[in-house]
């Protein structure tokens, strides 16, 4: 189906958001399968602490490279068609992955699979974004961390109902399902209007946005905005990555470079990727270990469809404010856990419940709102090229978290103890920073933040200049 057909075709919202937010299952499958994976794998080719690390982090190295090609396939491509081409990467690494004869196949393997994620987690939150109205913007930003943690939580199922037969490859195999449907369903969708007017389609994006906003927004109005921002973008030359460093968007940049990094290393893919690994160490039986994380799937996954309905409503800041609250709590609790608590039973149950309440303070604020942010605060002209950087650095704090964390939580080293303390307290840091530099964006449509934002950049420069 050409782009002009699936802009003109009558599409339901409820179709339009949950197959553009389908890509997040990509996203949790392959961060999560790696949980269940490494204890089968680690036997059967005898791994070490490092080859753990090697092997998480590989998928972060790939995804990397696919973000940094991201910001130029969305300019050309458009978001809808980047994704496609993410799905079809997936495809291919996945099935690769799924008959690698060798550790160092499946490691490429992975890298493969990583290109596709990283394209995808950098184009998803940007599609979603430009189709919502501004009052609704949260809650679909936020359906793209609900679709995440449904990856992760499926992937947790999988690779336990896989557990008894370790078959490892059938766990990697599950990937392939979620990005055929993604495929197929994108054949449907349409571009946003954004990039529709953009590119001088102006009746197509007409039409995406009574099929996206219905009779809640005044069409003439929003193409005329829209409009209003290319000309101001237009004016100001072609677009570069430098331009993200420029007076107006540094102050953004900053911020969203910061919730990238807080996203990763406030911990959560130590325990996203090593849980069952770490309760199998304190003592655990494997399938025990592996149950215990679809715990955690599924309090990942309520309390992000929970944040759907509360961050139009209570804000952005407010909820990554009270999650670094109760990361720092439960970290807390989990470090002097594992180092006071000697019998092997009380210490695994009492460190499911402190990471159940650490992944409810993770979920509430730093799973969903980042993405969410990372795709409003930056102007039009440079949206992709900064949700790209966003998520290299994301993605390259999900790889020095999944790298080292094995490292540095051995005994030789600061222990799993050790570890929960070192998190807990880059949280308090991340709250600190936070409260400063991170501003509100709720209820305002994009072009609003934006023409905002250039307001607050020619009030400091007239004052600067008096």
């Amino acid at each position: 189906m050409t782009q002009t057909a699936a802009a003109r075709r009558p599409i339901n919202r409820t179709t339009l958001y949950f197959f553009g937010a389908l890509g997040g299952i990509l996203f949790g499958y392959d961060l999560g399968v790696i949980s269940g994976v490494l204890p089968f794998i680690g036997k059967t080719w005898n791994l070490t602490g490092w080859d753990k690390g090697v092997i998480t982090a590989s998928l972060s190295v790939g995804a990397i490279v696919g973000a940094l090609f991201s910001s130029r396939m969305n300019e050309k491509l458009g978001r809808r068609r980047t994704i496609m081409v993410a799905a079809v990467i997936v495809i291919i690494g996945t099935i690769a992955a799924s008959v690698s004869p060798s550790f160092a196949v499946l490691i490429i393997s992975r890298l493969v699979i990583g290109v596709g994620i990283g394209l995808s987690s950098s184009t998803v939150p940007t599609y979603l974004s430009e189709l919502a109205p501004a009052r609704l913007r949260g809650a679909m930003g936020a359906l793209n961390q609900i679709f995440i943690v449904l990856g992760i939580l499926i992937a947790f199922l999988v690779s336990y109902g896989l557990g008894p037969s370790g078959n490892w490859r059938l766990m990697f195999a599950g990937a392939v399902v979620p990005a055929v449907i993604l495929l197929v369903g994108l054949v449907f969708l349409p571009e946003t209007p954004r990039w529709l007017v953009a590119k001088g389609e102006e009746e197509q994006a007409r039409s995406v946005l009574k099929s996206s906003h219905g009779n809640s927004v005044n069409v003439d109005e929003e193409i005329n905005t829209i409009r209003e921002v290319i000309r101001l973008d237009t004016e100001s030359g072609k677009t570069r990555f430098r331009d993200l460093w420029a007076p107006m968007v540094r102050p953004m940049l900053i911020v969203a470079l910061l919730l990238a990094v807080g996203q990763q290393f406030s911990g959560v893919n130590a325990v996203n990727a090593y849980f069952p690994t770490m309760l199998i160490g304190l003592g655990f039986a494997t399938q025990a270990a592996l149950l215990s994380g679809v715990l955690l799937g599924v309090t990942k996954f309520l309390f992000t469809a929970w944040v759907v309905f509360v961050v139009d409503r209570w804000g952005r800041k407010p909820l990554l404010l009270i999650g670094n609250v109760l990361m720092v709590i439960t970290l807390v609790a989990a470090g002097f856990i594992v180092i006071e608590v000697d019998d092997v039973t009380t210490k695994g149950i009492l460190m499911l419940v402190a990471m159940v309440l650490y992944l409810v303070g993770y979920e509430l604020g730093w799973g969903a709102v980042v993405w969410v942010m990372m795709a409003e605060v930056f102007p039009l002209k440079v949206r992709a090229a900064g949700m790209g950087i966003s998520s290299v650095v994301l993605w390259a704090a999900t790889g020095i978290i999944s790298a080292i964390f094995p490292i540095i939580s051995d005994p030789g080293a600061l222990g799993l103890g050790g570890s929960m303390f070192l998190f807990a307290g880059i949280n308090v840091v991340l709250f600190g920073l936070t409260k400063w530099l991170v501003p509100e964006t709720k209820g305002r449509s994009l072009e609003q933040i934006e023409l905002d934002l250039r307001g607050r950049h020619k009030a400091r420069a007239k004052a600067e200049a008096a």
